[in-house]
């Protein structure tokens, strides 16, 4: 879903504190992803950017073009329900070392599943 989406989904999540956890969380493509966990429904998700078009011309020239409404392409998707700011802070302890490694999103993945508070893509999400 796309970010006004989202909001649109829970009246609770517009007025709701936020809290961001990095914004250079990197998938095994290279795609950055941010992550912010809202307050009011204890949901932890991550806001996807699209990857750009990236040409090169016979040179090694290297052109990145977005093209119009390429900001509100970003998607967001709730990768975990966690019920207090306390349990976040536990469950994601040292996550500013693990964001900008190369593993930071498998670390991620697998810190939420150990607390066993992941959505998997098969779980319901109540909005």
């Amino acid at each position: 879903m796309n970010i006004d989406q989202f909001y649109e989904g829970d009246p609770r999540r517009r007025p709701s504190a936020e809290i961001e956890l990095g914004s250079d969380w990197q998938d095994t493509s290279g795609v950055r992803h941010e992550l912010n966990y809202v307050e009011d429904t204890g949901e932890l998700y991550v806001m996807r950017e699209p990857a750009p078009h990236v040409t090169e011309d016979p040179f090694g020239g290297l052109y990145v073009s977005t093209g119009p409404g390429f900001e509100r392409q970003m998607t967001v998707h709730v990768v975990a329900h966690i019920d207090t700011v306390d349990n976040l802070h536990l469950i994601l302890k040292g996550w500013q070392e693990a964001m900008p490694g190369p593993g930071g999103a498998k670390w991620l993945g697998d810190r939420l599943r150990a607390a066993g508070v992941a959505v998997t893509p098969g779980d319901p999400i109540e909005d």
